[in-house]
């Protein structure tokens, strides 16, 4: 059946949703100086920081960004939850852990109950009364579009705010300066000499409707395709990583060879890169299929839970604009990546029809999400 999204919006350390599109487009990397923690200690010492213009201290950070999202995406469809049943659903991969961390740290208090985001939600949208998080790691804010879909398409809702929101913490970055031997300088996806991740702050929220909605939208949503094969904590699965594929490609009745272009996860990681490669290539140019294929976390850096929903908005501007940004960092691709069609160097002009947006997390949830214009 499908559902819509009537609006979208986004904060990455470029900005707003066209101020990160355009700086995409541009080839930027937005990684800078950490500005959290000890760089030393942690031996992680660059960071893609949203520009401090919330406010306020470290703890409660995401659910600041998150706020700032969800009041600019239910102002742009025109919703009143005042008037309105608006369910909100919130994927995160660490929730507010950077509070709780500085309250072990530091002694300063951290109430429990600000872990999730439902405080958050109420007050930046009051009238809300039910509100959802989801701690699906990386996949996080794709699990949530599915759900929406769901409830949508159900009637159990007219409309639904799907969010996300993630920002850095000490123990994430301590387990990215434990698996490289020098601090990386920035993520480079797909690239055979990648050395790794960094995390980037982030946070985005998007209104999903049923067809048939009143206003305009940006994107239509065909399906959203889940696994979890739980294979390994941290490594991925590419049998797994297929299954998503297939599951949203049998939920959509389309064919894998339909797709014009993928966001691709990309995460610039030893394992991660190839494994998302094999899938590509089992699914869908083994189906006669030849994408694009782009990514973003080279320029905005990985946005854990908030990923997909980024990974979306750039979905839609490319359906919109007729033209795919560039992998930021991307120079010689890796060998798994062969036979794959990368958008590098300068963007492409190209109006793709269906596009498929990739999200994977730790522990094999995995979300593969199939979006066209509305």
């Amino acid at each position: 059946m499908g559902a819509l999204v009537a609006s979208s919006a986004v904060r990455t350390c470029f900005g707003d949703g066209a101020q990160t599109f355009a700086a995409l487009l541009s080839g930027r990397c937005g990684a800078g100086p950490l500005r959290y923690g000890d760089p030393a200690a942690l031996n992680v010492a660059v960071g893609y920081h949203v520009p401090d213009d919330v406010g306020g201290d470290h703890a409660g950070r995401a659910g600041r960004l998150l706020a700032d999202c969800l009041v600019d995406a239910v102002r742009r469809a025109g919703l009143d939850p005042a008037r309105q049943r608006v369910p909100v659903l919130v994927g995160t991969g660490l929730r507010e852990l950077g509070g709780v961390e500085d309250w072990a740290l530091t002694g300063t208090p951290f109430p429990l109950s600000r872990l999730d985001f439902g405080d958050v939600v109420r007050t930046a949208l009051p009238g809300v009364a039910d509100v959802v998080t989801l701690a699906n790691a990386c996949s996080a804010g794709g699990h949530a579009l599915a759900l929406a879909q769901d409830m949508v398409e159900s009637g159990d809702a007219e409309a639904v705010v799907v969010a996300a929101a993630d920002t850095m913490t000490r123990s994430m970055l301590a387990m990215i300066g434990k698996v490289t031997p020098e601090p990386g300088t920035r993520v480079r996806p797909f690239d055979r000499d990648r050395t790794g991740v960094l995390l980037g702050e982030g946070a985005a929220a998007v209104v999903v409707v049923g067809e048939g909605g009143p206003g305009p939208a940006v994107a239509r949503i065909v399906a959203t395709g889940l696994s979890c094969d739980a294979h390994h904590e941290t490594s991925p699965d590419v049998d797994g990583i297929v299954r998503s594929m297939r599951d949203a490609f049998d939920r959509a009745g389309r064919a894998p060879s339909e797709v014009d272009l993928v966001v691709a996860h990309g995460t610039g990681t030893a394992l991660n890169d190839p494994a998302e490669c094999r899938a590509l290539r089992e699914v869908l140019l083994a189906a006669g299929g030849d994408p694009l294929v782009t990514g973003v976390k080279g320029a905005v850096g990985h946005t854990s839970g908030s990923a997909a929903l980024v990974n979306l908005d750039v979905a839609a501007r490319c359906l919109e604009h007729g033209v795919v940004p560039p992998v930021a960092g991307l120079r010689e691709v890796l060998p798994e990546g062969a036979g794959l069609r990368f958008a590098r160097g300068e963007r492409v002009a190209t109006r793709p029809e269906l596009v498929q947006v990739n999200a994977f997390g730790f522990g094999g949830v995995n979300a593969v999400t199939l979006v066209e214009a509305a």
